[in-house]
Parts: C-alpha cells; sequence; structure tokens
C-alpha cells in the first residue's frame, strides 16, 4: 500500500460492536474475564489497551517494521532502550542529540555504570574510531537538533553488524513520511510522538519501532514492568493525526524551503542550515536516504543580540518548546532544548548563543517570512 492509504488504515479496522469506522478511545483499566484463566487476550489497562495496539501498528507499517512499542514520551522510550543494555556497557551517540537524550544518559544513566561517548556521527570514521570492548549500542540522531548534521545511516548499520552492535536511530525530525531507517538496516527506530507524527501540540507521547523479535520482546517487557505508557486518549489523538501526516509533511518541507531560501537570500542570518539547501555540506546524502527535507531549518544570526531582536518580535512564530505542529515554532536551543548541554560541549559543534531553531508550520509562507522582516526591524 502507499504511504498515505496506510496512515489512515493500517492498524484499524471498524469496531466490531458497533461498525464504528474510528478506532474508539478505550478507557478502562481492566477487563471483565469470562471464568478463572479464561480471558479475551485482555486482562489490564497498563499491559493491553485497543487504542494503544492501534496506534502500535500504524506507525509500526508506516516505519516499514514489525512491531511498535509506544510510551508516555519520548524520553521514556529513550530510556527504555537502556534495558537492551547493562551496567559496564558503553554506547556511542550523536554528539548533537536532542537536549533531554543528553541530560538523561549523561547526568543521570551514567550513574548505574553506563559508559556514554559523544560522537560527530556525521563522520563514520568517528564512530569506529570510538568503539570499544564494551560497546553495545550505536544511538544516531540525523537529522541532529538543531545543527541538522547527518549521519550515513548504511555506514552505521554495517559498522554495527561488523561490531555485533545494536543500533538506533531517533527519527523524530523527518517522521516515516520522509525517513524510513530500518530500511537501511538499523535495529530500531525512534520517535516522539508529540512531534510530527500528532503534529497538533496537543498531546506528550514517544514510540519504538523494531523488526527485531527479541528487541520487541524486551521493550514490551519494559513497557509493562515500568508503566510508562500513554494514555488511551494520548493514542487516539496520534491515530487521528497519522491520517493527514502526508498532506502535512508535504507542506511543511514546501514551506520550509521557502523560507529557508529566503533567509539564505536575503543575508538576514549569517549562517543557514537546513538539508535542502545545496550548501549544507550533506545535501547528497539528503537525496540519498532521505524521501524530502522536512520542516526543520536553523539559523545563526552572528549576536545573541540580534537573535533576541528576532526571538522576541516575532508575532506569528510562537517562542516555545517543542517543534512539529501545524503552527510555526520559533526555539532558542542554548538556553532552550539544550540548556542541559554544557556550553563548551555545545559550542563544539556550533551550537552557540546566536542560533535560532525555526519549526516551520504550515501558515502561508509569504506570512512567515513577513514576520521575520518585522521582527528585524
Amino acid at each position: 500500500m502507499g504511504f498515505s492509504t496506510d496512515a489512515i488504515h493500517a492498524g484499524q479496522i471498524p469496531d466490531p460492536t458497533t461498525g464504528a469506522v474510528i478506532t474508539p478511545v478505550y478507557l478502562t483499566s481492566t477487563y471483565a474475564q469470562e471464568e478463572l484463566g479464561k480471558h479475551k487476550g485482555y486482562e489490564y489497562g497498563r499491559t493491553q489497551n485497543l487504542t494503544r495496539e492501534a496506534l502500535e501498528k500504524n506507525i509500526a507499517v508506516l516505519e516499514k517494521g514489525k512491531f511498535g512499542i509506544a510510551f508516555a514520551s519520548g524520553l521514556a522510550a529513550t530510556h527504555a532502550l537502556m534495558s537492551l543494555v547493562k551496567a559496564g556497557d558503553h554506547i556511542i551517540v550523536s554528539s548533537n542529540v536532542y537536549g533531554g537524550t543528553y541530560r538523561l544518559y549523561e547526568q543521570n544513566l551514567t550513574s548505574y555504570g553506563l559508559e556514554y561517548s559523544w560522537v560527530d556521527t556525521s563522520n563514520s570514521v568517528n564512530i569506529e574510531n570510538a568503539i570499544r570492548k564494551n560497546t553495545k549500542m550505536i544511538f544516531v540522531e540525523t537529522p541532529t537538533n538543531p545543527m541538522l548534521f547527518l549521519t550515513d545511516l548504511k555506514a552505521v548499520s554495517d559498522i554495527a553488524k561488523k561490531n555485533s552492535l545494536i543500533t538506533v536511530c531517533d527519527n523524530t525530525f523527518m517522521s516515516p513520511y520522509f525517513q524510513n531507517p530500518l530500511e537501511w538496516s538499523i535495529d530500531i527506530v525512534l520517535h516522539s510522538t508529540t512531534k510530527y507524527l500528532n503534529g497538533h501540540s496537543d498531546m506528550v507521547g514517544g514510540i519504538l519501532v523494531t523488526s527485531n523479535e527479541k528487541y520487541h520482546e524486551r521493550l514490551r517487557y519494559i513497557q509493562n514492568a515500568a508503566g510508562g505508557v500513554p494514555s488511551p486518549f494520548d493514542c487516539w489523538l496520534v491515530l487521528r493525526s497519522t491520517k493527514t501526516l502526508a498532506v502535512r509533511m508535504k507542506q511543511h518541507e514546501e514551506n520550509a524551503k521557502v523560507f529557508a531560501k529566503f533567509l539564505s537570500e536575503s543575508g538576514a542570518a549569517e549562517k543557514v542550515i537546513y538539508p535542502g539547501l545545496k550548501d549544507h555540506p550533506q545535501y547528497e546524502l539528503a537525496k540519498k536516504q532521505m524521501h524530502g527535507f522536512g520542516g526543520m531549518v536553523s539559523a545563526d544570526f552572528g549576536s545573541i543580540d540580534k537573535a533576541k531582536k528576532v526571538l522576541n518580535n516575532v508575532k506569528i512564530f510562537t517562542l516555545a518548546e517543542s517543534l512539529g505542529g501545524v503552527e510555526s515554532l520559533i526555539c532558542h536551543p542554548a538556553s532552550m532544548t539544550h540548556a542541559s548541554v554544557p556550553r563548551e560541549e555545545r559550542e563544539k559543534f556550533g551550537l552557540t548563543d546566536s542560533l535560532v531553531r525555526f519549526s516551520v508550520g504550515l501558515e502561508d509562507v509569504e506570512d512567515l517570512i513577513e514576520d521575520v522582516q518585522n521582527a528585524l526591524r
């Protein structure tokens, strides 16, 4: 089936009781059992929920995987991945990941004996050089947040196979519409469903997708045992949203292309970062492993004063955390999403105080351009 067809139908059937076309919100914490030891496959709401199952199947199909495991947040899913390793193990992570990932791993889980190396994974040689005897996993984010560096997923999977390592890709920025890491032999895909998959800024969630039965079995166990599951209503909200994912992502990209071109050609910013610009150092890799360039644009305005001018004076862009909603958002990563990353670490990969991140929404792009022009004036 085509992507849009799967987005609308995968994992969903008319309700067998009433014929309702839309998957119901099963708001139940427990299920009646027919007799001792006999039930209909459902026992307790943390362990099984029909709305959650529909969402997991839907996104698994969109990511071209077999299994989806949904969580209460992207970070809950990120945390669950560490159930695949143990104390004393070493994990290689893209140096420019979401700040919450850095905080969770470096400032929390190192206390439990896990070791992390923060590596510029845009160069696969750096990954190979970082491998130790106790390395067990490679965790990449591509494009990265907020510098939009790309990692060659085929190179990562090849390195991992040679060294018997687990591979994970955070695909939040691209969504399954623009990138499918499992097709490049990555083992597990991570999404914050809060972002593009939901796309309406009205819920928080996360999901892992894999085709590996062993990893699925372990992650499913952790989903139930640790209990970080999303509510049925939040699952329903994402199911509502994946139906329009294809049309939304097309418009996000169309607007982002025009917006990035404006920032670049007008001289409004000193440096514009967008994988769809031909001067992006990995433009060819973007064309090879992605089906489009996405809706995220970053720009360095050269000084914190000029960046503040934009951040504080836009009217259509909303100054806020998060991304991927239908409305355009603007963010100052150094003090917002990546505040937990030490300055010296941020500056190693170019995340300066003058960098601004734009989540380009679905408004008329001419209005977005005028909004930034007015802010600068």
